[in-house]
């Protein structure tokens, strides 16, 4: 993928790994749009960074789904690449029934917008037999992390979503890629950016853009960092990452 040329939408590129990638893209030459839900925020983005341009988006709602490709597309008809960033993750007590709201709201935003963001964009870009669409999954998706169970779920939803995808979309000019993001210090979750071992967001970046710009691009996009939750189950690490695991069961306050 030639980075440096590229009309780019980022649904959930208004913080953490989203921008940090919209202002790299932006600064390699690519025209890029992130789409958040929070309006304050996105005026803070367009203030600060004259060469990105914003858009309302919540991808829990089909109709905002709509309405913001519509006016991606009114103001950047030559769009070629869409990114599904959008997510959040929350620790869930599986003992406590009251979790369902938290699984809930996580298999909205997580697979079922990620779904609706690819349906809303997928048919222009089959129309014009080129494209590229980026999901984002985890290496939660390979190695679950009990801690935040509907996360690793949706995560390995997205993943399994995405090997279909691209499989129906063979030979139709449409490229699907997997983005697969290890422990990176942004606050996806409260008291992330403070985990020790986490990759900063600059290094996470970085490694990115250099594998985005190889030729052809990468189906899954594997920073070194995240190869070890990757190919756990090939490598028989499982059971190991696993009881590594289990001790972040401690911040549920009563184990």
């Amino acid at each position: 993928m030639d980075t440096s040329s590229r009309t780019v939408f980022i649904a959930g590129g208004t913080s953490g790994l989203g921008l940090a990638l919209a202002e790299s893209l932006a600064a390699a030459g690519s025209t890029v749009v992130v789409g958040g839900r929070r309006t304050e925020v996105l005026e803070q983005i367009a203030a600060e960074h004259p060469g990105i341009d914003t858009v309302v988006i919540d991808v829990s709602d089909p109709v905002s789904i709509t309405a913001a490709r519509d006016s991606v597309l009114q103001r950047h008809p030559d769009l070629d690449t869409v990114v599904t960033m959008s997510g959040i993750m929350r620790p869930e007590d599986l003992r406590d029934p009251s979790h369902i709201d938290d699984a809930e709201a996580t298999i909205t935003t997580n697979l079922l917008g990620t779904i609706r963001l690819v349906d809303a964009f997928t048919p222009g870009f089959l129309e014009r037999g080129s494209g590229t669409l980026v999901t984002v999954t985890s290496g939660i998706a390979f190695a679950p992390y009990p801690l935040t169970p509907a996360y690793g779920a949706t995560k390995a939803g997205v993943h399994s979503y995405t090997v279909s995808l691209r499989t129906q979309l063979e030979g139709t000019g449409v490229e699907v890629v997997e983005l697969v993001p290890p422990l990176v210090a942004t606050e996806l979750m409260p008291g992330q950016s403070q985990v020790p071992g986490a990759l900063s967001v600059e290094d996470f970046t970085a490694e990115v853009m250099s594998l985005l710009g190889t030729d052809p691009t990468p189906e899954e996009i594997l920073v070194e960092r995240v190869k070890r939750l990757r190919f756990a189950e090939r490598d028989g690490t499982s059971a190991q990452l696993l009881e590594e695991r289990k001790a972040t069961l401690s911040q549920l306050g009563h184990r």
